[in-house]
């Protein structure tokens, strides 16, 4: 019987302290004290009534699941018959807890297991004997300091041939406990996780290596940024001038193609989105064919179409239109192809 009993607690206290292996750590590691009555209700191989008792508990809390407790008892029960002789049980002894808590909050159930010793006196003989405990029980926090507590627990105790009661040596007994827990100090609080901002830090690029107008001139340069392209810039990326390439007219007319607006309305938004200083001359120019005096006159009214046209796109810029004629050719006028890239116009950035 005895045997049954220790594998029994053994196997419980293995299960515990492998969960204690397997348990978190938690911040709340205060110390603290126990106190409790208890009521035992004996079985009949005592031979007596129920009995009372009192001890106070010294424990610690170990992490989030785990608590250790040394405890002292006193216990007594009435109606001791053995051996010839009449009076009380009286027990004094002490034993160590550990108890598993399922969670850490308002309520917390728990299962405990226990080991110790306890000292046996009966009129005119006493034994010092072994107990174990196991049960279950819970606490309900009613402050950081002061938590209500109640467990029930199954015990066995061996008095190891003390022979107190006819020989009987073995003892079960069903022990209810009620009282409180009062820790030592301040309960940890949880500090909540903050979580600061860090901005992504942006790529670092060097200037010297960009050229977002791509007309040649480094961003650290260059001072007239958004220039046209195909624009020729000064040292500074500064337009000098930009031969309008695609700006044509109808055949001996003024008017200007479909095609001829489209560009302007892209070189309008250039102008408009990045003005300059300078006043820009409209320079227009024509192939040799016809007397030059009619040419002059085509090439002037050419280019003032193509100012008209960007004033009333919006560009703010001064715009000045100057009709060259066929004195400027750039390619020669004999052959088709040369006379058509003499027909041009021209922006050219000029100082007033």
């Amino acid at each position: 019987m005895f045997i049954k009993h220790i594998t029994a607690f053994v196997a419980i206290t293995s299960i515990g302290f492998s969960a204690m292996a397997q348990a978190e750590s938690v911040q709340d590691t205060r110390w603290y004290a126990a106190p409790f009555g208890t009521f035992v209700n004996a079985a009949g191989d005592r031979g007596s009534r129920d009995g009372w008792g009192a001890g106070l508990g010294i424990g610690k809390i170990i992490n989030e699941h785990f608590n250790v407790e040394l405890r002292g008892i006193y216990q007594g029960f009435d109606h001791f018959v053995g051996n010839g002789r009449t009076g009380r049980w009286d027990l004094t002894g002490g034993n160590v807890d550990l108890q598993y808590y399922f969670n850490r909050d308002t309520f917390s159930p728990y299962a405990v297991a226990g080991l110790g010793a306890i000292n046996t006196s009966v009129p005119g003989d006493s034994g010092t004997g072994f107990i174990g405990e196991a049960g279950a029980g819970f606490t309900y926090e009613l402050h950081d300091n002061f938590l209500l507590r109640s467990d029930v627990r199954y015990r066995y105790n061996n008095n190891f041939g003390a022979n107190l009661r006819n020989g009987q040596n073995e003892y079960n007994d069903l022990v209810v406990n009620v009282g409180f827990v009062v820790p030592f100090g301040a309960k940890p609080k949880a500090v909540e996780a903050k979580t600061e901002f860090v901005p992504k830090a942006e790529p670092v690029t060097d200037c010297s290596s960009l050229d977002s107008d791509h007309d040649g001139v480094n961003n650290c340069s260059d001072k007239c940024p958004g220039t046209i392209s195909g624009s020729k810039v000064d040292y500074y990326g500064c337009p000098l001038s930009i031969e309008l390439k695609g700006v044509h007219f109808k055949y001996n007319s003024a008017e200007l193609t479909e095609n001829a607006m489209t560009i302007l309305d892209g070189v309008a938004e250039s102008l408009i989105a990045y003005p300059q200083t300078k006043a820009i001359e409209v320079a227009g120019h024509t192939s040799s064919e016809g007397s030059n005096a009619y040419n002059q006159k085509l090439s002037q009214r050419r280019s003032q179409s193509v100012v008209s046209y960007l004033k009333e796109k919006g560009v703010k810029d001064k715009l000045y239109a100057k009709g060259y004629g066929e004195s400027s050719p750039i390619a020669d006028n004999s052959t088709e192809s040369g006379r058509e890239q003499n027909r041009r116009v021209e922006l050219i950035w000029i100082e007033e």
